[in-house]
């Protein structure tokens, strides 16, 4: 149950940012909820394989390329799921901090953890 609550949460969090034209948009609700389950599939799949690639710049900017692979995840998630598109790395970078923080607002606001 844990499980769908947070799915939905991430889609709407996606949603959200989408819907403030960031250089994201989203077609629908139920693209983003695709989006948010494949999202969900590449960080754990994909973000640690760029993580562990990453580790020398990302010791050198001090953990901050973090925010660059969590870009490049939102964009492999757009070039995977029709209907949610992402302009460029700029806008993927800061969606990915926007539905990072909305994520986190609205899972802390109905009390569904971990």
């Amino acid at each position: 149950m844990r499980f769908l609550a947070r799915w939905f949460i991430s889609a709407i969090s996606i949603y959200i940012i989408a819907n403030l034209s960031l250089g994201v948009t989203a077609s629908s609700f139920k693209a983003t909820l695709v989006a948010a389950a494949i999202l969900g599939i590449v960080n754990t799949i994909i973000k640690p394989i760029l993580v562990i690639l990453t580790l020398p710049i990302n010791i050198m900017t001090l953990g901050l390329f973090t925010f660059i692979i969590n870009g490049i995840t939102l964009m492999i998630t757009s070039s995977i799921v029709g209907g949610f598109e992402v302009k460029n790395i700029f806008a993927a970078v800061v969606a990915s901090v926007l539905i990072s923080i909305v994520n986190m607002i609205l899972t802390s606001l109905t009390g569904v953890k971990k």
